[in-house]
C-alpha cells in the first residue's frame, strides 16, 4: 500500500449534504401525502358519495372540513402540535355534526397527526398532543357511537395510542442515531487534528536533526576555506577573494540557521543532548526494544557503505518508529529488521507476525515515516501481510542530489 496524501470530504460534510437532501424529500413527501388525502376526500364528497347519496348535509361544508383535516398535514414536521389541534379539531367537529359521513380520510389524517406530534416534538409537547387527541377523539367517538346506536370502537382508540407510542420510539431511535453520527464526526475531526499535529511535530523533529547535519557540513566548508587561504602561496587576489567569500557566506549561513532553529532546539532539550540518530546505533535500539518485551531479529545485507547524513538519520527514525508501533499495537509478536545496502539505495524492511498488525492506533507513525521518506526522495510501502502481521518497507536513494 503506497503512502500518499489524499484530499477527501469529511464525514461531517457528507452527512450534512445527505441530511439536507432528506429534509427536502420529506417536505415534498408531506405535501404529496396531504394532497393525496385531500384529493381522495374531495372525490368521496363530490363524486362517489353523490352517486350513492351517502353524504348527509351540504357537500360544500363537508369539502371545507376535509380540507381542514388533510391539508395541514403538509406542515406536520414543522408544527406538529398545531397541525394536530387543527386536524383532530376539524375531524371532531365534522364527526359531531355529520355522524354518518362515510369518509375514511379524517380518521387516517388524525392517526398521522397523532404520530407526528409524538415523533417530531419534545416530550412535553408530545404529552400535550396526546392529551389534546384524547380530549377530542374519545368524546367524538362516544358521540358517534351514541348517535348511530353502536358500541364504542376500541380498535380505533388503540390505533391512536399505538401511533403515539410508535412515534415516540422512532423519535428516540432517530435522536440516538443523530447523536452517534455527531460523536463519530467529532472523533473524526479529532483524529484529523491529531494527525496534523503529529505531522507538524515530525517535521519539526526532522528540521532539528537536519540542522545538525547541515550545520556540520557548512562548518567543514568554512574551516576548509580558512585552511586553503593559509596554504595559498602568492598573492592570487582573485582566489583569496573567492575563498573569503566562501568563508563569509558559510558563517552567515550558520548564524541564520542557528537563529531560525534556535527556538526548536530550546523546546526539546532532551533531543539537543542526545547523540545524533544513525544506523551505527541500530544495535542499541534493537536491544532497547528487546528489553521492552519485543523479540527482534536484526539482519544486515550487502556491504555497508557510508550513508549521506540525511538518509542515515531518516533510516534510523523509520526503524525506530516501526518497532515502536509494533511494540504498542501488534500484541504478542516477533519482529524482524532487515537493512539492505543495494548499490545506489538503502532498503529497510521492518515486519512482525502480530495478529493485529503493527500499524494500530490512528496511523500517525506511518504519517511520520512518510515525512521522513519524502525528505530524502524515497518510497514507503506499508500494509498487512497475507499470512498476518504488518510490513513496512522503505527505499531511500543514496545519491547526493536527494541526500
Amino acid at each position: 500500500m503506497m503512502m500518499r496524501k489524499r484530499t477527501t470530504r469529511t464525514t461531517v460534510d457528507r452527512v450534512s449534504a445527505l441530511w439536507s437532501d432528506r429534509e427536502r424529500l420529506w417536505r415534498w413527501g408531506d405535501w404529496l401525502l396531504a394532497l393525496l388525502l385531500a384529493g381522495s376526500a374531495q372525490y368521496e364528497v363530490w363524486v362517489h358519495s353523490f352517486a350513492k347519496q351517502g353524504v348527509p348535509g351540504p357537500h360544500g361544508i363537508h369539502a371545507v372540513f376535509v380540507l381542514l383535516v388533510t391539508v395541514p398535514l403538509a406542515w406536520r414536521r414543522r408544527a406538529p402540535l398545531a397541525v394536530l389541534c387543527v386536524v383532530v379539531g376539524a375531524a371532531t367537529l365534522e364527526g359531531a355534526a355529520f355522524a354518518n359521513f362515510p369518509s375514511f380520510q379524517p380518521f387516517l389524517a388524525s392517526v398521522i397527526a397523532v404520530y407526528s406530534v409524538a415523533a417530531h416534538s419534545e416530550r412535553r409537547r408530545a404529552l400535550v398532543g396526546a392529551a389534546v387527541a384524547y380530549a377530542a377523539l374519545v368524546p367524538g367517538e362516544l358521540v358517534r357511537a351514541l348517535s348511530s346506536d353502536r358500541s364504542v370502537d376500541l380498535g380505533a382508540l388503540l390505533v391512536f395510542a399505538g401511533a403515539w407510542f410508535v412515534g415516540r420510539a422512532l423519535r428516540r431511535w432517530r435522536l440516538e442515531a443523530v447523536a452517534q453520527g455527531q460523536r463519530a464526526s467529532r472523533l473524526e475531526r479529532e483524529r484529523e487534528e491529531k494527525a496534523r499535529l503529529a505531522v507538524a511535530e515530525e517535521r519539526a523533529r526532522i528540521a532539528r536533526e537536519l540542522h545538525d547535519v547541515v550545520a556540520h557540513a557548512v562548518s567543514v566548508i568554512v574551516i576548509q576555506a580558512q585552511g586553503a587561504q593559509r596554504e595559498l602561496e602568492g598573492d592570487q587576489p582573485s582566489v583569496r577573494e573567492a575563498l573569503g567569500s566562501i568563508e563569509s557566506t558559510g558563517r552567515q549561513a550558520l548564524v541564520e540557521m542557528r537563529r531560525l532553529l534556535g527556538i526548536l532546539r530550546r523546546s526539546d532539550e532532551e533531543l539537543a543532548l542526545a547523540p545524533q540518530p544513525s544506523l551505527r546505533h541500530l544495535d542499541g535500539l534493537v536491544e532497547h526494544v528487546r528489553e521492552a518485551g519485543l523479540p527482534v531479529e536484526l539482519r544486515i545485507e550487502g556491504d555497508a557503505a557510508p550513508l549521506p547524513p540525511g538518509v542515515d538519520v531518516s533510516a534510523y527514525r523509520i526503524v525506530q518508529e516501526a518497532l515502536t508501533n509494533t511494540l504498542k499495537h501488534a500484541g504478542p509478536a516477533h519482529a524482524r529488521v532487515v537493512v539492505r545496502y543495494a548499490g545506489d539505495e538503502l532498503e529497510l524492511e521492518i515486519s512482525d507476525d502480530g495478529r493485529t498488525g503493527g500499524k494500530g492506533g490512528n496511523g500517525h507513525g506511518l504519517a511520520g515515516m512518510g515525512e521522513r521518506v519524502a525528505v530524502v526522495g524515497g518510497v514507503l510501502e506499508s500494509g498487512r501481510q497475507p499470512d498476518g502481521g504488518f510490513l513496512v518497507r522503505a527505499r531511500l536513494p543514496l545519491d547526493a542530489a536527494h541526500a
